[in-house]
């Protein structure tokens, strides 16, 4: 089976990064900060910041560069890997599954966190979006993968904590789990559609060796 991992919220825990990236790149163009930023995660950048930014593009895209500034500097080094997540992959790669991620973040940012997992070998490839585009492309880079893999839909799986991941997953009819661990919540992971709930890593790691 190919299983398709989100990255922030599934694998890692990176609100500490994140946060700190929209924070220094608000604070960079004089705009104040909003009390609550824990839903940024996930979303495309250009989607959260243009509200703030009265849709202005230029001072989007602006917002997009700082945020991408500290993020190469130090921001990627800002999360930790959630408990558990290391014996699930172990255990899902020994099964024999196919492993690959596939995440919002643009492929310049992930490649160096995926690198310094410790089972960051365990990925076959990394799926991420252009950095110039304001979509999360999560149903096109799933598409990608399974004609990558020559993975038919019901050989595949696609897990991630948000709608975005299960939104996906219906677009390609693939199976899809939310986790429950991450930034998204159980009401909105069934809105979406989930196929399943993982409640731990553990848990999860049972619904893909079954």
């Amino acid at each position: 089976m190919l299983c398709l991992f989100d990255l922030d919220g599934t694998l890692i825990d990176s609100e500490i990064g994140i946060l700190g990236c929209v924070r220094h790149a608000l604070t960079q163009l004089g705009v104040e900060h909003p009390a609550q930023l824990r839903h940024w995660i996930g979303p495309p950048l250009r989607h959260s910041f243009a509200p703030l930014l009265d849709h202005d593009h230029d001072r989007i895209e602006q917002a997009v560069e700082f945020y991408h500034e500290r993020f190469h500097s130090i921001g990627w080094q800002e999360h930790s890997v959630y408990p558990g997540i290391e014996a699930m992959i172990e255990r899902v790669q020994a099964a024999g599954h196919t492993l690959a991620v596939v995440t919002s973040k643009p492929e310049r940012h992930a490649r160096p966190i995926i690198e310094h997992l410790p089972f960051g070998t365990a990925f076959s490839r990394l799926y991420g979006p252009d950095p110039s585009s304001p979509h999360s492309e999560k149903a096109t880079m799933i598409a990608a993968a399974l004609a990558d893999f020559g993975a038919e839909p019901e050989q595949a799986v696609m897990i991630g904590d948000r709608h975005f991941d299960i939104d996906g997953a219906v677009a390609n009819r693939v199976r899809g789990i939310g986790v429950l661990w991450g930034f998204g919540s159980r009401a909105e992971l069934e809105k979406a559609g989930a196929d399943e709930l993982a409640h731990d890593p553990g848990h999860l790691a049972q619904l893909l060796t079954l």
